[in-house]
């Protein structure tokens, strides 16, 4: 046999050894009651191999082999629910949990409710979306509406099915959970321990950090699992119970817990969850909760959402663990914000079978409400079972030898200001290198000196190997220094350096707001540039010159005075000015040129929104979100949008950035 009759033999003979892999890696994955031994599976999967080696135009996406057949990725694209993805209101109290169901009776207009009641896992909710049964696309929650599409690294879970068993609905939008088992994870970090790379400080972790790979092939290296439990958005399938769709999830492949219970009783509710929080430390996986929902769907449309939350369903959460432990130090961490946090050194203690040494004290009025000092007896616990913090103080324990704490008046990493903005701490230095990353990224940002090319990765290896120690640095690299850096070839070596030469000529605004002075954005900037035609005078201004302008208060006012105090500015402008960069001074006053004009920006252009809407203004124009008939201009950038279709629409006149910096040029 040969030609067209052969090939569709080979189809047919495909798809039905795809459908045996999918149907055993049901039964040994989710089932745990495999039928068939590892020999004869591994049989069966090396056979469609072959055939799809030598017939790769009958691949399809939800082939067994294409589990970890994808290419690394240069970043997520994102994905849009169509259903929210909603979060849900928690409670950690048997009052509160009552409460609840008294409400939920009550708008209902009942007597009795049955609940569907399920663990809460702690991993990372998904959405996957199956179209005629086949897996075409997972996302995570994101914000609720948007997520992030990690389809390819979704494929690589096991448990997870490309192609769902039995009957298949033409769209079918699944909800659940994927996380790392204990025993898995604990497995994981001794590979990684002993290989001497960073090691993962919970499953959770583990389960995000493994699931956001842009290489698919390190998610599949990773013991990932997923359960179930729930539904978005369906087409040709209905459902009448909460029940009913985890039975459905179950029979069509999915894992769903096995600790999902249904009671008509609340009282049962209850204990369930008394039953579950001793039993925790016995599941291979973790839970801080247990999820209660309203069973009947008619129900749950009936009592509808609160903002991003569903009133028919409520997390109660267990207590958090808890230990008592010495308090041998306080020290200051300093963030890469700049933020001062007080964290407390403990003597060491095992929590949730985590080894905690250190917990945050969040802020210095955190520290004074507590009064937690050094050598007291404190609470500690792992909040959300995650992050370790001093709850409060045993001060029936105190001997009188305990030692009061104060934060420094100076950041401890180099010594410049702090300023205090309500709870927080701030250190206002320009070369702190706990904070050095953060501020170069914000020095090279398109609205700030619009660096391009110099992005997180290569910011992160200049500070790491100390070849930069303020963002003047920048400008004295080399094509030599840059050659030196991982992954820096000679094309992105001089691209590099010629976004550094281009972004010496700049302007005043621009170069204000790239200081990171704190409270000061691109709007605020424009408004001093507006004001102080040189960086010197700006530099030399008093509070009060400061406060006189409009919009500027007296904390922003503070904040500047305070930051150009610091020798680290005096030494840093020097050293800008000395590698060249400069800004074209302008007239103080501007003729009202653009006087009853009116200018829409859309799409992408160099020029920063507020700096561009500032000049306009100031020239006597007026800046609109929308394009309508009174348009005067619309600047369309790159990739612009539906507003650029509409100006075409209406025949409003388009120009783009050189043409709007014509007109712009005289003021």
């Amino acid at each position: 046999m040969g030609g067209e009759g052969e090939k569709e033999t080979v189809t047919g003979y495909i798809a039905q050894l795809r459908a045996k892999i999918h149907y055993h890696n049901y039964r040994y994955y989710v089932l745990d009651e495999p039928e068939i031994s590892d020999v004869d599976y591994d049989r069966l999967f090396t056979e469609l191999e072959e055939l799809e080696r030598k017939y790769p135009e009958l691949i399809t996406p939800d082939s067994p082999t294409q589990r970890i057949g994808a290419k690394p990725v240069a970043e997520f694209g994102t994905y849009e629910h169509s259903i929210p993805m909603l979060s849900l209101n928690s409670v950690n109290t048997e009052v509160a949990v009552r409460d609840f169901d008294e409400r939920v009776r009550r708008m209902l207009g009942v007597e009795e409710i049955e609940y569907v009641v399920e663990p809460k896992i702690d991993g990372l909710a998904m959405e996957l979306v199956y179209e005629n049964g086949v897996f075409i696309v997972g996302s995570t929650r994101g914000d609720g509406k948007t997520g992030e599409n990690i389809t390819q690294n979704l494929k690589t879970i096991k448990t997870l099915p490309l192609r769902i068993l039995s009957e298949t609905a033409p769209l079918l939008e699944v909800r659940g959970e994927v996380f790392m088992p204990v025993s898995k994870f604990k497995e994981l970090n001794d590979s990684l321990g002993a290989k001497g790379d960073r090691m993962f400080a919970n499953p959770r972790n583990a389960a995000a950090g493994s699931v956001r790979q842009l290489d698919p092939r390190v998610t599949a290296s990773r013991p990932l699992d997923f359960f179930a439990y729930g539904i978005g958005r369906t087409e040709g399938k209905a459902f009448s119970t909460q029940w009913d769709v985890l039975a459905y999830l179950h029979k069509i492949g999915f894992k769903v817990s096995p600790l999902i219970r249904r009671f008509k009783e609340f009282e049962d509710v209850i204990k369930y969850h008394d039953a579950v929080k001793e039993k925790r430390d016995e599941l291979d996986y973790e839970i801080d909760g247990i999820v209660v929902k309203v069973n009947r769907i008619e129900y749950q449309e009936r009592l509808g959402l609160i903002s991003r939350s569903p009133r028919w369903a409520i997390a109660y959460k267990f207590p958090a663990r808890e230990e008592f432990t010495t308090v041998n130090d306080i020290v200051v961490q300093v963030g890469r914000t700049g933020a001062l946090t007080p964290v407390a050194i403990l003597a060491p203690v095992q929590i949730s079978g985590v080894t905690v040494s250190r917990a945050t004290l969040h802020n210095e009025d955190e520290l004074r409400r507590k009064d937690v000092r050094i050598g007291d007896t404190v609470v500690v616990e792992r909040a959300g079972d995650v992050i370790p913090e001093v709850v409060s103080v045993i001060k029936s324990k105190r001997t009188g030898a305990e030692k009061e704490f104060r934060m420094p008046g100076r950041c401890p990493i180099c010594g410049a200001d702090v300023l205090k903005e309500g709870p927080i701490v701030r250190c206002i230095g320009v070369s702190c290198s706990a904070q050095l990353k953060e501020w170069i990224t914000h020095f090279a940002s398109l609205r700030a000196m619009n660096i391009d090319g110099l992005g997180e990765k290569v910011i992160a290896q200049l500070c790491d190997r100390e070849m930069v120690s303020d963002a003047a640095d920048l400008f004295f690299l080399t094509k030599g220094d840059l050659l030196k850096l991982d992954r820096m070839g000679d094309k992105s070596a001089r691209k590099i350096l010629n976004a550094l030469e281009k972004s010496k000529h700049t302007t005043l605004s621009r170069l204000i707001y790239a200081l990171g002075i704190r409270h000061v954005g691109a709007h605020t900037a424009s408004l001093l540039a507006d004001n102080f035609s040189e960086l010197e005078s700006l530099r030399n201004a008093s509070y009060d010159d400061l406060v006189h302008i409009q919009e500027i208060g007296p904390e922003v006012a503070k904040s500047i005075i305070l930051f150009f105090k610091q020798g680290g500015t005096k030494d840093l402008l020097g050293k800008l000015e000395r590698a060249g960069v400069w800004y074209e001074k302008r007239e103080a006053a501007a003729e009202a040129k653009l006087e009853g004009q009116t200018f829409v920006f859309t799409g992408r252009i160099s020029m920063a929104r507020e700096e561009a809407k500032s000049i306009v203004e100031r020239l006597g124009g007026k800046v609109a979100l929308s394009v309508s008939k009174k348009t005067d201009y619309v600047v369309a950038g790159e990739e612009a949008g539906s507003k650029l279709e509409k100006a075409e629409k209406l025949g409003v006149k388009i120009i783009d950035e050189a043409e709007f910096r014509e007109i712009i040029r005289d003021g």
